[in-house]
């Protein structure tokens, strides 16, 4: 009845996917401040428990039962209701529907986990809970079922292979409103406490992403051979880019292994949403852009002082908008017969898409983040005292610390 080779590759992409929350913390936790490496890791890790419970009670029904052409899903599914073990996903991806709702659950794990970088050392834990409750519920939720679980945007013609849409741009634009809601660092100049283990983080979420981008395709062929090998090679090449451009534009003109990883990242995020859909050629170009397009992003960032710690929107969020740009640009049936063809394959009218599509989750996520924070805060404090920023939220809010002295 199942394919167990495509069983078993789904199962193997979905641990990837999970790595790479895991993945994440260490890459977010050398980044952070000495005094808030815990702080920063238990927001990811926490994400395994809480969207784990509410994907199971709710949020795969939401997504993916129902809702044809709308915003988002039903009930029905509610408690993985009628859900058994000889459920197929599929007739075509013959494979355990329990498997697709598993890999799901990663993709949802990892996309509110991707926000908290920006804040880093600044929110409450209560606050962070309520946060990450709500905002999938109301984000997340909705732009899955509306690009991946036949609603709106997918009727409409809109595509986003494995999540520039539904995770990197909708990530990033609440990672912007949500500095501005809660204001400056007291202490912006704290340098990485662990660059090895950022590049520790880097590799983790570069294997993991072989799962999250080759895993899209859903089934093994030759598509998810040219998702995993595109992965690859923007990634590659963006990390060498941002390494030369570092190079030669910064004042100690020397190379920054901090660069080269954050290069990487950049690429991984913004070939993501056209992975499956272009040829080698284009994942080369994609590469390069995003270094470059993600590198003045954060510089932006930095000549404005929007305090976004961990450069969420200029890495995650404005590669994610590029890689959705580039698909609209250069997608082609030649590729995929299931895709589109781009503005450079004769089809304009993809590309108008593309961008009402940007516009659209970049513009919710953000204005939804920015009202949801001053909400919680009538709830319950978002910002922590000045005492315990000065104090560093491992201590002041966790009581551990992660190394025995400073």
């Amino acid at each position: 009845m199942f394919d167990t080779g495509t069983t078993t590759f789904m199962l193997l992409a979905t641990s990837l996917v999970m790595l790479m929350t895991p993945g994440l913390a260490f890459f977010y936790g050398g980044l952070a401040c000495k005094r808030n490496i815990l702080g920063v890791m238990i927001q990811s890790f926490v994400s395994l428990g809480i969207t784990t419970i509410l994907w199971w009670a709710f949020g795969y029904s939401l997504c993916f039962s129902g809702g044809e052409g709308a915003i988002i899903g039903n009930f029905d599914k509610a408690f993985l209701n009628g859900v058994g073990l000889d459920s197929m996903y599929s007739p075509d991806k013959r494979f355990p529907e329990l498997v697709f709702i598993s890999y799901q659950m990663m993709f949802a794990i990892i996309t509110p986990a991707l926000i908290t970088g920006a804040f880093a050392n600044r929110v409450t834990f209560k606050a962070y809970i309520l946060f990450l409750i709500v905002w999938q519920i109301l984000v997340y939720y909705p732009f899955v079922h509306m690009v991946w679980g036949g609603g709106l945007l997918a009727e409409w013609g809109v595509l986003d292979f494995a999540g520039g849409i539904v995770v990197h741009a909708t990530a990033g634009a609440a990672a912007l409103a949500s500095v501005f809601y809660v204001g400056k660092r007291r202490n912006r100049d704290s340098k990485p406490n662990s660059i090895p283990l950022v590049a520790v983080g880097t590799g983790l979420l570069w294997f993991g992403w072989y799962g999250f981008n080759a895993g899209s395709e859903l089934s093994v062929n030759g598509i998810t051979a040219m998702a995993f090998l595109n992965t690859d090679i923007a990634a590659s090449v963006a990390a060498i880019t941002w390494l030369a451009i570092e190079w030669v534009r910064t004042d100690q003109k020397k190379p920054t292994f901090i660069g080269l990883l954050t290069g990487s990242i950049a690429g991984l995020a913004t070939i993501t949403p056209a992975a499956g859909y272009v040829t080698i050629n284009t994942a080369v170009l994609i590469g390069v852009i995003a270094a470059i397009g993600c590198y003045i992003a954060v510089k932006i960032k930095d000549r404005f002082q929007w305090d976004d710690a961990l450069d969420v929107w200029g890495v995650h969020g404005v590669g994610g908008v590029l890689g959705t740009l580039m698909l609209g640009l250069f997608a082609t049936k030649a590729v995929n017969a299931n895709g589109a063809d781009g503005l450079f394959y004769g089809d304009s009218s993809f590309l108008f898409k593309q961008v009402v599509a940007i516009i659209f989750s970049s513009v919710y996520a953000f204005g939804f983040t920015y009202g949801m924070l001053w909400l919680i805060n009538k709830i319950t404090p978002v910002k922590v005292s000045v005492e315990d920023e000065e104090m560093g939220l491992d201590a002041a809010l966790h009581g551990e610390t992660a190394r025995d002295s400073y």
